[in-house]
């Protein structure tokens, strides 16, 4: 893994784009300096788009500091200036209600919802917690907690989407600041450029696994699992923080043993105690699996492209991909 991320970092046409990835991700204020373009991020995903397309034509502030879950973000009072200043507040709609009510009361003309250009899906989970009973889909291993119409917010995990997110997001930057388009664009091509590799790698890595169901923390990784022909499943839903009851932690465990899954994933930012228990009960071991929803001390230096080749590596290991 180390290797790989060697390799990530001397790419010269990435130089800008890992260097975007390991800046500081502080929730200051968004002053601009030297005529750069005032642009908010709301969580880590975001802000990389924006660092890596923008370069020094932005000055980029992200609401979601190193170490912080999105999901629970509350935002200071500065946090809400930041906002009401920026000529463009890039977010996704439903995932951190304190964001959608500043953007709504104080950025309207500025905020920017990715979720359209993410094309979100229904993937059997929601944010509220893990019932008993719900539909099954035809084929599928039970969701945590099924609900008609919960649309999942993990579009990153799935590097085709996140493409459609950064077109996006580079198509916002050059009409607002038609000025650098030029260099939008260029840098936007670098990173679709490594964003289709990425893709190329995990369909070769994932297509030849022995094992094709990975249990995870929480369903973070429904886009990942059906892009690349796996089956996941999540101890918890959509929300990382909820408590699975009794019966979910059962039906986890009937599944661990009955498909010899060999690893349980947990991630960095929630405590990976139920992860943990789960595993010592039916034998098996833990590993993190990264949501990338936000960067913590442990992987300050990462981005999104060495992350998501490390989840590609623990899955592979865990899978038994040949």
């Amino acid at each position: 893994m180390r290797s790989t991320r060697a390799a990530v970092a001397g790419l010269a046409a990435l130089a800008l784009i890992t260097l975007a990835g390991c800046g500081n991700s502080g929730a200051g204020g968004s002053g601009g300096s030297g005529g750069r373009l005032d642009v908010v991020a709301s969580f880590y995903p975001l802000e990389f788009i924006a660092k890596s397309v923008g370069g020094d034509a932005v000055n980029v502030t992200t609401l979601t500091a190193p170490g912080v879950e999105p999901h629970d973000l509350e935002l200071t009072p500065k946090q809400v200036g930041s906002i009401a200043q920026a000529k463009l507040v890039l977010f996704e709609k439903d995932l951190q209600p304190a964001v959608d009510e500043a953007v709504a009361q104080n950025a309207k003309d500025a905020g920017f919802d990715v979720a359209p250009a993410a094309k979100l899906e229904d993937t059997g989970a929601n944010f509220e917690g893990h019932g008993e009973g719900g539909a099954t889909p035809s084929g599928a291993v039970k969701p945590a907690a099924f609900t008609s119409g919960a649309l999942d917010p993990h579009f990153w995990l799935d590097p085709v989407r996140y493409a459609g997110v950064t077109q996006a997001i580079t198509d916002k930057l050059v009409s607002l600041d038609s000025a650098h388009a030029d260099a939008y664009k260029q840098r936007a091509t670098a990173l679709l450029g490594e964003l289709t590799k990425l893709d190329g790698e995990f369909k070769t890595g994932l297509a030849t696994c022995e094992l094709k169901t990975f249990v995870t923390s929480h369903e973070a990784f429904a886009y990942l699992a059906k892009r690349y022909g796996l089956q996941m499943v999540g101890i918890a839903g959509l929300a990382p923080d909820a408590e699975p009851t009794p019966a979910r932690i059962k039906e986890v465990q009937d599944i661990v043993r009955q498909q010899k899954v060999t690893t349980i994933f947990y991630e960095e930012l929630v405590s990976p105690k139920v992860a943990e228990s789960i595993a010592r009960d039916v034998h098996v071991k833990t590993a993190v699996l990264s949501p990338i929803e936000g960067l913590s001390d442990a992987n300050s230096k990462e981005s999104y492209l060495s992350l998501m080749r490390e989840n590609l590596q623990e899955l592979r290991k865990a899978n038994s991909c040949a």
